[in-house]
């Protein structure tokens, strides 16, 4: 398994545009990027969550 080229991504994005339609596509790609800003910030959040308490406990 490797990574997705650029012919499987305009193959991936037909097949979406036949599924859902020209109409609904930017509302999907915004829906999309929001829930993936989402979650960014939470795994950020947990990640400083987890440092800070590596700090306190190597502090004690």
């Amino acid at each position: 398994m490797g990574r997705i080229g650029a012919t499987e991504l305009v193959l991936i994005l037909g097949i979406a545009l036949v599924i859902f339609g020209p109409s609904k596509l930017p509302e999907i790609g915004k829906s999309l990027g929001s829930a993936l800003g989402e979650f960014k910030s939470h795994a950020n959040k947990v990640t400083q969550d987890l440092n800070t308490e590596i700090k306190n406990e190597s502090k004690s």
